[in-house]
């Protein structure tokens, strides 16, 4: 009877029945989003701080407003070089739960931040384009609390930037829970490998990758593991035990799980999604959870040209800047829809922007079948990358890019820099920050290829810094901006020959035209630059050079949307008139109307087949695969030769048939 006992005992111990308390709780609560319950008050004097509003603020001079939110939401030129702004938020923090912290997290603030919780300081941040995260040092469990940031979004001309100077909190802020171990920076990447051409044969694995730390008392050894589960509902399931922690300690944790069944690929045409859940346990405990949505695609460079899921792309579509028109950068869900809607309309299946892209707007283009060129905001900045310090700081923001967008299967590439020094090989900051870059993103995100986008100005000998690069972005104004004086890009007619001499140069390297486009603000004649004419005629031969260049990974335009720029832009054309700060080089105006170039753009993107091996099939790879009317007239001339083959041999056999008649007709004779 004892014996019977001590077996049930085991076998109710197995099942979770009398296990500790500890072992008895659910899982952590959910996060809170901190949308409302906010107010504003500027600080044009920058006199806040002396004041003490970091305890809750002015008496006076609050403005009820919802977050996101920018000083201002249409870009004045006195204000071009930023100001400082107060954001107060007052909640109610979620009950006590026992092993469960909190913390705010920020996923922009435009330029810096500093942030106070019931009057304490409990952080700063100072890099606008990427999400940081402060803990939530004194909250008050089930308590109305008072939260305090202060935006400072002045600037000078470092770092220069291609975009208006906004300032405020542009994107939400969210109440995050955190238990005892943490999991930081946690990606859940897609691992495929597929052959040439051979989609239906690939084999895949997920990888899961982050920073485990232990912020309390005693020593840890947390546990991670990943479920993946597929749209038919397949399960894949996997984990991996952490090395004991001690208190402050933290240590990276990667691993990889295969997919069961037959892998359903992620791509624009098939954008499947597998939904992938994370969860940190301690013992049997459950500290964290976090939920991934996955596509399973592979990304590669493979003889020098850009493949997906093992099929050379041909990629057409155009670039955004998150701005528009009495929003600015602080978009809505119906302004992220609309993104995504005016680019499918257009035909394009890939994107790219100078920063980091809201994730909310990621996952659209993940939904969508968009692809993105993720690309951190390092622009031209080789005078501040001369320092360790300084290329120290670009690398953070390089890797802040990389982790927040590296689980999205939309993102194809990360790019490292975007126009930096053309003769990079002679600019040793320049050298060193490729060089360091190249290893960051490496190392973050190794199933997707490294890039860096260049300037497109001729006669530069070939670059080690750069051929070390998997796959390089090319940014031609050809035709537009008249270049430097001795390395004119004042000819259109000069592309096609740069562009060939960037394929000898870089022959292991993919390349994608990543800008070119032309301003457009009046009616006019078609040979006058900043006419819609112009700006269409030179859309459609840009991309027949493209269709020409087969070597070529695809195109994207340089913008899909106009957007606010600093007040002296002058676009370009050197015209003498009249400028409103605003970038005019897009296909839709900043108002919203659709210009002219916007349908030569979107009958091309969508007469190109975004694959060459079906440009192949329609005869198109000889061009590029410049789309469904080259291929039919090349089907048509395929036709007429093959019935020329056919009438040839028919005539043939005819000819030989009579011959052979001929010759029975004499053996009978004989």
């Amino acid at each position: 009877m004892r014996g019977r006992l001590i077996i049930l005992l085991l076998i109710l111990a197995a099942c979770g029945v009398g296990s500790s308390p500890a072992a008895a709780q659910g899982p952590p609560p959910p996060a809170v989003p901190l949308s409302s319950g906010w107010a504003h008050a500027p600080d044009p004097g920058d006199s806040g701080l002396r004041r003490g509003w970091s305890r809750g603020g002015p008496a006076a001079g609050w403005k009820p407003v919802g977050v996101p939110h920018l000083f201002d939401r249409v870009p004045v030129e006195e204000r071009f070089s930023g100001r400082v702004g107060w954001y107060r938020a007052r909640f109610r923090a979620p009950a006590a739960q026992d092993g469960v912290r909190w913390g705010f997290r920020f996923e922009q603030v435009r330029r810096q931040a500093r942030v106070w919780l019931n009057g304490r300081e409990v952080g700063r941040h100072s890099d606008p384009y990427v999400p940081f995260e402060v803990p939530a040092t004194g909250l008050r469990p089930g308590r109305t609390n008072t939260l305090v940031v202060r935006v400072d979004s002045r600037k000078g001309p470092e770092p220069r930037e291609g975009w208006w100077n906004w300032g405020g909190i542009s994107r939400p802020v969210t109440l995050v829970p955190r238990g005892q171990a943490m999991l930081d920076d946690v990606g859940v990447l897609s691992d495929v490998d597929c052959p040439d051409g051979g989609a239906d044969r690939c084999a895949a694995s997920i990888i899961v990758d982050g920073t485990v730390s232990h912020r309390r008392s005693g020593t840890l050894a947390p546990t991670v593991a990943v479920t993946l589960t597929a749209p038919d509902g397949t399960v894949s399931r996997g984990a991996s035990k952490v090395r004991a922690l001690r208190k402050g300690e933290r240590a990276r944790i990667r691993f990889s799980v295969p997919v069961r069944g037959t892998p359903q690929l992620w791509s624009p045409d098939s954008p499947t999604l597998y939904r992938a859940q994370v969860t940190t346990r301690i013992g049997d405990r459950v500290v964290q959870v976090d939920e991934k949505r996955v596509g399973l695609r592979q990304v590669s460079v493979r003889n020098g040209m850009l493949t997906l899921n093992g099929r050379a792309v041909d990629l057409r579509g155009a670039s955004i800047q998150e701005d528009l028109a009495g929003r600015g950068p602080a978009l809505s869900e119906a302004d992220m829809d609309l993104i995504v809607e005016e680019l499918q309309e257009v035909g394009a299946n890939v994107t790219r922007a100078h920063y980091l892209l809201n994730d909310r707007l990621l996952d659209r283009f993940d939904e969508a079948g968009i692809l993105v060129w993720n690309q951190a905001p390092v622009y031209h900045r080789d005078d501040l990358l001369v320092t360790a310090e300084q290329r120290a700081r670009e690398l953070r923001t390089l890797r802040g890019t990389v982790i927040a967008a590296r689980s999205h299967p939309s993102v194809i590439t990360h790019s490292v820099a975007n126009e930096l020094a053309p003769d990079a090989d002679d600019v040793p900051g320049t050298a060193a920050f490729l060089r360091s870059a190249r290893g960051v993103v490496h190392d973050l995100d190794p199933t997707v290829p490294v890039s860096v986008d260049l300037l497109s100005y001729p006669g530069y000998d070939r670059q080690e810094a750069f051929a070390r690069y998997d796959l390089l972005g090319i940014n031609s104004y050809y035709g537009w901006y008249k270049g430097k004086k001795t390395r004119s890009t004042a000819n259109l007619g000069d592309l096609e020959p740069f562009l060939a001499d960037m394929r000898a140069k870089y022959p292991a390297s993919a390349l994608v035209l990543t800008e070119f486009g032309a301003e457009s603000t009046y009616a006019g004649p078609r040979t006058e630059k900043e006419t819609f004419a112009f700006q269409s005629d030179y859309v459609s031969e840009v991309l027949q050079i493209v269709d020409r260049s087969p070597f070529l990974g695809g195109a994207i335009y340089w913008t899909l949307h106009e957007f606010a720029v600093k007040p002296d832009w002058d676009g370009g054309a050197n015209r003498d008139v009249p400028r409103d700060g605003i970038h005019n080089k897009g296909l839709i105006s900043y108002t919203g109307d659709r210009k002219e170039a916007w349908a030569v753009a979107r009958e091309h993107f969508r007469d190109t087949p975004l694959y060459r091996d079906q440009a192949l099939a329609a005869g198109g790879v000889a061009n590029g695969g410049g789309g469904i009317r080259t291929g039919l007239l090349v089907a048509f001339v395929t036709a007429f030769v093959l019935g020329l083959i056919v009438l040839d041999a028919w005539v043939l056999g005819g000819i030989l048939g009579d011959r052979r008649r001929r010759a029975r007709a004499a053996v009978e004779t004989e």
